[in-house]
């Protein structure tokens, strides 16, 4: 499905290819070749996505960009079922497996893996020829990778990188905590945006 956001269109290289039950929604550009798997959600808010030539997006992944965050995909990248992509910039010849999440601002370098369900953090750059360990987190500019079990060092690094400003504009409360009404809020004044898309 094709949708108009804030009167802008998808733009689809005439040799792409996106499954019926895809969504492609706002200012996404896919260049030559590439492929959108069923069920995948490539949203544009306030930012465009784009996505190179010959990139594969597998079933039910979601790329979304948001009001400061676009998206950036280049060539020959392979974005697994399940993966999540907000706001980031991909090099080329990526992989990115089943499950993995780069957050925004996060950059991750040409030719780099992030494997099963590995997660890049905000404002994290990862640099090329990087590899992300099963299910471990790469945190920093440049990246740290870290098993899971490693929550406090990669929370001395992530702290810094302040999640609720780089993505929703807040600054945490002084117990650290992060305003849950004011983001909800904020979420759905922008989501609710979306009642004006049009089907193309």
């Amino acid at each position: 499905m094709l949708l108009s956001h804030q009167k802008l269109e998808p733009r689809i290289h005439e040799s792409a290819y996106v499954a019926p039950s895809a969504v492609i929604c706002g200012d996404v550009v896919i260049g030559p070749h590439s492929r959108i798997g069923f069920g995948v959600t490539v949203v544009a808010e306030g930012q465009r996505v784009t996505i190179g030539s010959q990139v594969i997006v597998r079933e039910n992944a979601v790329i979304r960009a948001s009001k400061n965050h676009p998206i950036k995909i280049s060539d020959y990248v392979l974005v697994g079922p399940h993966a999540t992509l907000m706001g980031c910039e991909i090099g080329s010849e990526v992989f990115l497996a089943t499950g993995t999440t780069i957050f925004h601002g996060a950059v991750i370098g040409d030719k780099s893996e992030v494997r099963i369900n590995g997660v890049v953090h905000v404002n994290s750059k990862l640099p090329p020829r990087s590899m992300v360990p099963i299910g471990w987190v790469a945190v920093g500019d440049p990246a740290k990778i870290y098993p899971p079990d490693q929550h406090d060092n990669i929370w001395e690094v992530q702290k810094n990188l302040n999640f609720p400003q780089t993505v929703y504009g807040l600054d945490r409360l002084p117990d650290g905590g992060v305003d849950m009404k004011e983001l909800t809020r904020r979420l759905a004044e922008s989501l609710g945006e979306h009642r004006s898309d049009k089907r193309l």
